[in-house]
């Protein structure tokens, strides 16, 4: 009943020329844990059905999945353009630490898509977005993104973290299929379609199988190794059988707390598209499963004192940087996840001294609301 732990680095070969089949890819067999293990493939299959992919690879952080997702892409002179409602994290990913690799960030509107359009050049390699964005809780036009990708012939990668793929499919809304014809003689990926020197001149498009994720796996993952343990495969796939149970109770308890928050004259700027006066919910309602809305919000009160106020009088909620914790958790982005931005360019992205992120957990509704109540009165 439960997939075991393949705790190993290697595998024994029968053959020395198996051995050999296995590194020229004639034989799919195992290698290092460092490439495959039998315990994340279950993983990855299991992920790559929920996400309704061809495959998944499984790596180490989502930081690590971004990076390798960008790396398979570009090249030194390259640039991507990227949403200006994105995780603090990935911000100074692309526009510090990807940049010293040679690669530009170019910043489009989240809410006006077309602005994408004036910053594509024969270098443009991807276009970054996330379904819904943290702390500011806006939602992508996913179709009209992937259709601006399609018109220049362009990836698109849309980080999914927050409302995971039991809310929404973004996979659901770009051509998932022929991934194969897209990069053969696309000008922009020329090295999915010409030898890898790297691995005696294999042409990536010649096999029968996803180009995108194989290079990853080949190349990226070969010479990187960001791989998960797999201990945490195995804890990943526990958690999977209880997702949607836990983001439809996450999402029902967030839509009562966002509810009193709208009632309380301290708040304002209140973002979570289950509301029906967020300027989102038409898109929520759009691409949601059945109008369900993640467990993150975020509200502004008038400044960071009040902030912090809120912050240290909560007993419930726990001040933690991270999200989707079965535990309630309450956080301050622009001193926090946000920190390394500075000021004025948080403000351009909606990121307010004022700002407080909640991801709401698994606790009952109506003492999360009785926690915050008590804290806005202290």
């Amino acid at each position: 009943m439960a997939v075991p732990i393949y705790q190993s680095t290697a595998y024994a070969f029968e053959t020395a020329q198996q051995a050999s089949d296995r590194f020229t890819l004639q034989d799919l067999g195992n290698i290092y844990t460092r490439l495959t293990n039998p315990t994340t493939a279950t993983l990855e299959a299991r992920i790559a059905e929920l996400e309704g992919g061809a495959s998944a690879i499984a790596t180490s952080s989502g930081q690590a999945a971004i990076f390798y997702a960008i790396s398979n892409l570009f090249e030194t002179g390259d640039n991507i353009i990227i949403s200006d409602k994105i995780y603090g994290g990935s911000v100074t990913l692309f526009k510090h630490t990807m940049k010293r690799f040679g690669l530009e960030a170019r910043v489009f509107e989240l809410d006006n898509p077309e602005t994408i359009n004036a910053l594509v050049d024969d270098k443009t390699k991807a276009i970054f977005f996330e379904s819904l964005s943290n702390p500011q809780i806006a939602v992508a036009d996913i179709d009209a993104i992937s259709a601006i990708a399609k018109k220049h012939g362009i990836v698109s990668i849309c980080d999914n973290t927050v409302a995971t793929p039991y809310l929404i499919n973004p996979i659901a809304h770009v051509d998932r299929d022929g991934l194969t014809d897209f990069f053969k003689d696309n000008p922009r990926y020329t090295h999915f379609f010409t030898p890898d020197e790297s691995y005696h001149g294999l042409v990536y498009t010649d096999l029968p199988f996803p180009p995108f994720n194989l290079r990853i796996r080949l190349a990226l993952l070969r010479d990187i190794g960001a791989t998960p343990s797999p201990f945490n495969s195995w804890s990943l796939i526990q958690s999977l059988e209880t997702l949607g149970l836990r983001m439809e109770k996450h999402s029902a308890n967030t839509q009562k707390v966002a509810e009193y928050l709208e009632s309380n004259s301290e708040v304002f700027n209140l973002n979570y598209p289950g509301l029906k006066s967020n300027k989102y919910h038409a898109l929520a309602n759009k691409y949601f499963k059945d109008g369900l809305c993640s467990g993150l919000l975020s509200f502004e009160v008038k400044d960071k004192d009040t902030a912090w106020k809120i912050l240290d009088n909560t007993d419930l909620f726990s001040i933690v940087a991270n999200i989707g914790d079965s535990k309630s958790i309450i956080t301050h982005p622009s001193t926090t996840t946000h920190q390394q931005i500075p000021l004025d360019e948080q403000k351009e992205i909606g990121i307010t001294e004022g700002l407080v992120r909640v991801s709401v957990g698994l606790e009952d509704a109506s003492d999360l609301i009785a926690d915050l109540e008590t804290a806005f009165n202290a």
